[in-house]
């Protein structure tokens, strides 16, 4: 196996790690750790299918290739998650700045999640271009 195979199956191994933690961490850019992982170990192609064959992973991957968006069901997981874990962590540092950043940093995050999981090429929900 070439060198370059090597290190590029190690960083997809790597990223996907990365993508990983994003599942315990609100904040973590799950999305674009996940993709690239997944893009590195395309000169391994057993070892991508086994990382397709975890279903964490190849939703986010085969969403992106389709562009269809996200399921209402992972949307409202992790629009759950996160907020619960910063409004945990607002009450932990009792800070009023940090607690407004805290706010400025869930609502970004909350419009990325909602921005990726309309399915690209369709109208909205509501659109009359429907």
């Amino acid at each position: 196996m070439p060198i370059r195979v090597i290190l590029l199956t190690a960083a997809g191994l790597f990223l996907l790690a990365l993508g990983f933690i994003g599942i315990f961490l609100p904040v973590w850019p799950t999305t674009p750790f996940v993709l690239a992982g997944a893009a590195c170990l395309t000169g391994t192609p057993k070892l991508r299918e086994k990382v397709l064959r975890i279903s964490f992973f190849r939703e986010y991957i085969e969403n992106y290739q389709s562009r269809r968006g996200l399921s209402r069901k992972t949307v409202a997981k992790s629009l759950i998650f996160l907020w619960g874990m910063l409004i945990l962590s607002m009450f932990k540092i009792s800070r009023l700045p940090l607690t407004f950043l805290l706010m400025l940093v869930g609502l970004g995050v909350t419009l990325h999640i909602l921005w990726i999981a309309k399915a690209k090429g369709q109208p909205a929900e509501g659109d009359p271009a429907k």
